[in-house]
Formats: C-alpha cells, structure tokens, sequence
C-alpha cells in the first residue's frame, strides 16, 4: 500500500509539471487556433536560463561561495527570469511569425515545428548537445531543517533527509513538494488573473467571441501576443522546474510536450478546470499504471503504460469528444 502511495503521490508532481506545461497550449489553441509545435523548446530555454544563472552568472561572474550557492538564492531568481526571457520569445514568435499565419493551421503547426528545431540547434551550439545538471539549494536537498540547523555541527547535518516521512514507510521528497506547491501557487495566479482582471477578462471574451470583443473595444492583436507570451513564460517556468528532477538538455521538451497537448484535448480547450482535471487524471493514471506493469514485471513497463494512456484518451474522446470541461452556449 506504502508504494501505491508513493506511486500515487508521483504522479500528482508529474500532474503538476504537465498543468504548467499546458496551460500555455490551452490559451494559444483556444484563442488563437494555433497548435505551438516550438512549446517543448520554450520548456528547455526555461531550464537552461536556471543553468545559466547557476554556472554563469553566480558561479562564474558573481564567483559566489558554496555556502551563498547552498542557499538557492540563484534558484528562486531564475524562475521569474525564466518567466520573462521565454515570455518575450514568446510575444516575438507571436509577432513576427504566427501572426502572418492565422487562419492556416497546418502551416503554422509547420513554421512553430521549424522554430523548433532551430532553437535546439542554437542551444547545441552555445551549450553543447551533451545534458548538463543543475544543482539544488540546500532546503531542498536537506528539508527545511537546513535552514535553522547549525551549518558547523556536521553530526547535524549528516543526519538531516532529503524527504518528508508522513507515516513509516511513505516518504515524500521535498523537491516534489515544492514543484506541487510552486504549481499551486502559480494556478491561483492564473485563476485571478483570467477572473479579477480587466486584461483577464479581455482574454476571455476574445476566447468566447473575438469579432463582438473587437467591436466593444478590445485590441485582439494585443490580447493574442500578449496571451501567447504567458503562455510561453509559463513553459519556461516548468523547464525552470524540471532542472530539480534531473538533468537538462536540448530535448528536453519532447519528452513533454505530446503528454502536454492530450491533457488540452481531454481537458476542454482553453478551460483552465479542465485542463487542472486532465492533467490529474493522466499523471496520476501514468504512474500507477507503470508501476503495476513493473509489480507484474511486464517488458518495457514505462512504455505500455504510455499506451495505455493514449488509449484512456481515445476512448474518452469517444464518448465526449468536446473534453471533460466544455463552454456551455444559449
């Protein structure tokens, strides 16, 4: 039971990863109609301007010691900087390309694909193609209890665990903690941004109905760019994230991005309920999946489970093809 736990609570963090990832695809399709094949690439720019603060700007620049880098101070900078570089990349992209290209879905779905493989191929160049790591802050490694322990009583220290230990045999690791509770922080965000604000709302009727929004007023050019580039910031805020689980490269997000659109179909597109919902149930359903193929030790478990997970979706699209959440019309 302890490890359905485990497998169960992985899943959620991998939810969260994959809601992050497709909010940004939700609104680009539900508003503009446009499927981003350069999306998994906004993913690895995000995870290598973590990389870059870290060995650049920190360690090589700024020469910070082990003990300021232990503290992660370049970590919690580099998740609103990633934010932003990927969100200007992503008003650019809006701008100069997509823009020109609305109304004709497969060649945009072509040109973001281009964009795509150039972006690798730039990040091949300066970084190299080999996958780097990023390191965490010590919080993180060691638990909350770093922050008040004696760093000079390395008893203490040894003694301290990289997890949360809920009941005897179920351990929560602390870096899947925090990439939940970032998420959750940044879903109450998005969720009073699209609510309470006037940008928000213009959104929203641009989403319902561009040509009545047009006509009270509403810049849709604007609101397109703009939507376009949260959307892309919030990708570069998953590949921040992604640098704790492991190690980066110039693929990082293929390994996403196809998980990221089944939950923006089985979601509802452009619902943000929807895509909260699908992204739980695909997660969640992924993970214990594998592990039941791994207990039954079935070849290749990761695998068949991501088929079982396309054929989940298939035969849910069947029977509502419009998604779990759809826009109730008069």
């Amino acid at each position: 039971m302890n490890d359905w736990l485990i497998q169960a609570f992985n899943g959620g963090s991998l939810a969260s990863i994959l809601l992050l990832i497709s909010l940004g695809l939700a609104f680009a399709f539900g508003l503009m109609g446009v499927i981003n094949m350069a999306h998994g690439e906004f993913i690895m720019l995000g995870a290598y301007t973590t990389y870059v603060f870290e060995t650049i700007i920190f360690k090589q620049y700024l020469q910070a010691s082990p003990e300021t880098m232990a503290w992660g101070l370049w970590f919690v900078l580099s998740i609103p900087a990633a934010f932003l570089v990927t969100g200007f990349l992503g008003v650019l992209l809006e701008i100069t390309l997509i823009r020109q290209l609305y109304g004709r879905p497969l060649d945009t779905l072509l040109a973001t694909w281009g964009v795509g493989m150039i972006l690798q191929q730039v990040v091949r160049t300066i970084f190299g193609a080999p996958n780097v790591n990023v390191g965490r802050p010590a919080w993180l490694q060691n638990g909350p209890a770093w922050l008040w322990t004696d760093k000079t009583n390395a008893a203490a220290l040894k003694a301290l665990q990289p997890y949360w230990e809920i009941i005897e045999g179920v351990r929560l690791p602390y870096t899947r903690l925090f990439i939940i509770g970032l998420v959750a922080v940044v879903i109450l965000i998005t969720f009073y941004y699209l609510r309470r604000t006037a940008a928000g709302r213009r959104l929203r009727a641009t989403m319902q109905n561009r040509e009545m929004a047009a006509a009270l007023g509403v810049r849709s050019r604007r609101v397109d760019a703009f939507t376009f580039g949260v959307g892309a910031g919030l990708a570069g805020v998953a590949g921040a994230v992604l640098t704790l689980i492991g190690p980066i490269g110039p693929t990082l997000g293929t390994a996403y991005i196809v998980d990221a659109f089944l939950v923006v179909v089985l979601g509802g597109v452009g619902k943000l309920r929807g895509a909260l919902l699908a992204a739980l149930i695909i997660g969640v359903f992924n993970a214990v999946t594998a592990k039941w193929l791994i207990s039954a030790q079935v070849e290749a478990a990761a695998t068949v489970a991501k088929v079982l997970v396309f054929l989940m979706v298939v035969a849910f699209l069947q029977w509502k093809p419009q998604g779990l959440v759809t826009v109730k019309a008069r």
